[in-house]
C-alpha cells in the first residue's frame, strides 16, 4: 500500500465541502451602507446558508433598522432570516411585541441575548420591568411562538463572568430553557474552541455549538474589539499584519488566509457549521467559504422583490 505525503497534498485537498454555513450582519445606517449590505447578501445566497442573522442594539433607531432589514430578508429572499433581539432598555411586554411583530413578518428564528450596557463602562442592570437574562428572555419567548432559538456562547469566558465555570452554568441554562444552539463569540486559536467545547460537554450541554468566525479586516478594530470582549490576540497575528496598512487588498489576502486555516483546523476536528461575522461584506466570508469546499447551490438565490 502506498503511503500519501500529507505534505504533499494541496493545503485544503482534505476539506469534502460537507459544511453548513450561517452569516451575521449589522442593520445599514445609510443608503450606501444598505446598498452594500444587499450586493453582499446577493454574494452570499447562492452558497445556501442555513440562516443569516442581523444586530440589534438599544435604542429605538435600531430596534427599527433591525426588524426593516430582518423583515426585508424575509420578504424578498429564500433565506431563512434570523433576528437579534436582547434585554436592554426595554420591559418584558415592549421585547414581547417585537417578538411578536418578527413572528407576524415570517421570522422565525431569534437570536437571544443579554446585550451590554447602553452607555459603555457601566455595570448590566436589569431594566425594570424587563428580563432579567438571556436565559429568562428564551423562556419568554417559548411561551409566545415556537421559535428557533439562538444563543451566545464565550470560549474565554464573558467579561462579566465570575469564572469559566460559571460563564459555563450560565450557557447551559440558557440551553435548558429552550435554545436550540449556541454560537460562540469570534477567537482566533482552534484549541481555544475544543477546550469550550469539552468543557461544555462535560456540563452535559449537546446542543450544537457554532464556531463564530471573524475574519480580519482591520486589525486596530478587531484589537479594540477583542478588549472589550475579552477575546485573546494572539502576539503571531500582530506580526502577521504589521506594515498593511496602507496595503488593503494584500491585507484581505493575510486575514482570508488566516480565516480559512482557523477554519480548516476546526474542520479537521470535527466541526461542520460555521458561522461568520460578515461586518457587511462578503468577499472574504465566500473565499473562506469556498475554500472549505462550498459550491454555490442551485435554486439557492434571491427572490425577486
Amino acid at each position: 500500500m502506498s503511503i500519501v505525503d500529507p505534505l504533499a497534498a494541496p493545503l485544503f485537498a482534505d476539506v469534502a465541502g460537507d459544511i453548513e454555513v450561517s452569516f451575521e450582519f449589522f442593520p445599514p445606517k445609510t443608503e450606501k451602507m444598505e446598498e452594500t449590505l444587499w450586493e453582499s447578501i446577493q454574494t452570499l445566497s447562492p452558497l445556501g446558508p442555513r440562516f443569516v442573522s442581523v444586530t440589534y442594539g438599544a435604542g429605538g433607531s435600531t430596534r427599527e433598522r433591525t426588524h426593516n432589514t430582518v423583515a426585508r430578508i424575509a420578504r424578498e429572499t429564500a433565506i431563512p432570516a434570523a433576528a437579534h433581539l436582547t434585554c436592554v432598555e426595554a420591559t418584558r411586554a415592549e421585547i414581547d411585541q417585537v417578538a411578536e411583530e418578527y413572528w407576524a413578518a415570517g421570522v422565525r428564528h431569534i437570536v437571544a441575548l443579554r446585550g451590554d450596557p447602553p452607555r459603555a463602562g457601566e455595570k448590566y442592570a436589569t431594566h425594570p420591568g424587563g428580563y432579567e437574562n438571556a436565559a429568562d428572555l428564551v423562556a419568554g419567548l417559548r411561551k409566545l411562538h415556537p421559535f428557533e432559538i439562538s444563543v451566545a456562547a464565550y470560549p474565554e469566558c464573558h467579561p462579566d463572568s465570575p469564572n469559566p465555570t460559571a460563564d459555563i452554568d450560565n450557557l447551559k441554562r440558557k440551553i435548558d430553557a429552550g435554545a436550540s444552539r449556541a454560537i460562540t463569540q469570534f477567537f482566533f486559536e482552534p484549541e481555544t474552541f475544543f477546550r469550550f467545547r469539552d468543557d461544555a460537554a462535560k456540563a452535559g450541554i449537546t446542543a450544537e455549538i457554532v464556531p463564530g468566525i471573524m475574519p480580519v479586516m482591520n486589525f486596530a478594530s478587531v484589537q479594540r474589539m477583542s478588549a472589550m470582549c475579552g477575546t485573546a490576540v494572539p502576539a503571531w497575528m500582530g506580526k502577521l499584519f504589521e506594515g498593511l496598512d496602507d496595503h488593503p487588498a494584500a491585507r484581505q489576502l493575510v486575514a482570508a488566509t488566516l480565516a480559512a486555516e482557523l477554519c480548516r483546523k476546526l474542520y479537521a476536528g470535527d466541526v461542520r457549521q460555521f458561522h461568520f461575522y460578515t461586518l457587511n461584506r462578503a468577499e472574504l466570508s465566500y473565499a473562506i467559504c469556498h475554500l472549505l469546499g462550498l459550491r454555490p447551490k442551485v435554486g439557492a438565490e434571491l427572490v425577486a422583490a
